[in-house]
C-alpha cells in the first residue's frame, strides 16, 4: 500500500513540474507567434531544382 502512496506523490510531482514549465513559457512569450501559423500556407515552399 505505501508503494501506491509513493507512485501517487511522484506522479503529482512530475505532474506539478510540466505545469510549471508550461505556465512558464506562456509567460516568456513561447506562444506567442499570431501571424505565421495563419499565413504560411497562402506562401509556396520554394523547392530545390538540383536533382531533376
Amino acid at each position: 500500500m505505501s508503494v501506491i502512496i509513493l507512485l501517487l506523490g511522484a506522479s503529482l510531482a512530475v505532474a506539478a513540474g510540466f505545469l510549471a514549465a508550461f505556465i512558464w513559457s506562456v509567460k516568456n512569450g513561447q506562444f506567442e507567434d499570431d501571424f505565421s501559423p495563419a499565413h504560411r500556407i497562402l506562401f509556396e515552399d520554394k523547392k530545390d531544382n538540383t536533382n531533376e
